[in-house]
């Protein structure tokens, strides 16, 4: 474990696309202001119509990306090779939320939850679809105007996420259509039996 790190501070929520872990953590962090926060990712991407620099993401060129994980501002970073992106941990912005004594949730992928949970003692939360034959439905109503061979070929890693990646996680908390409020009670649960101190 990192010096710096503080336990019970960090707890990663991730899933497959479509099964609502974004949607979970900010009810978790609505819920309890000032003291949940999201890590906010770096990415190379470029921006989407509507997101912002610091909150949704920090975007930086691949020049400035190299660049400061060269100086050791990622602590860990992932390649999506058919997107040509990077993805990483921004260490001033974890570091800021910690040292604040937020809980910091994280959205990783398997790469990032392995990290935090051998770095940072995170408990590590897997959110799955109540029906993952559901998956297909949430993207296209998430966004009207994706192909639909991007959505069969992102159905298609969630299949593969669920059944590879699924198991390696503490927790395996279902969504269920209609069940939201449920799974957020769960994560919450699950937080309190872990040490997490949600409230003051």
């Amino acid at each position: 474990m990192q010096d710096d790190a503080r336990p019970r501070q960090v707890v990663v929520i991730s899933g497959p696309t479509g099964s609502g872990e974004s949607t979970i953590t900010q009810a978790i962090i609505k819920k309890y202001p000032g003291k949940v926060a999201r890590l906010v990712t770096a990415t190379t991407r470029a921006p989407r119509e509507g997101e912002q620099q610091g909150v949704d993401y920090y975007f930086f060129t691949k020049e400035e990306f190299a660049e400061k994980e060269g100086r050791g501002d990622m602590l860990e970073t992932t390649y999506i090779e058919n997107r040509d992106t990077y993805y990483g941990t921004y260490k001033p912005d974890l570091m800021q939320k910690l040292d604040a004594g937020s809980i910091v949730i994280v959205n990783a992928d398997i790469v990032g939850a392995k990290y935090f949970r051998e770095q940072y003692q995170a408990t590590t939360i897997f959110i799955v679809p109540g029906d993952i034959h559901e998956i297909p439905n949430r993207l296209r109503t998430r966004n009207p105007g994706m192909l639909e061979d991007e959505v069969q070929q992102r159905y298609a890693n969630a299949l593969a996420e669920i059944k590879t990646e699924g198991p390696f996680y503490d927790y395996q908390v279902i969504n269920a259509n209609g069940q939201l409020d449920a799974a957020i009670a769960e994560v919450e649960s699950i937080l309190q039996k872990e040490g997490y101190q949600l409230t003051a």
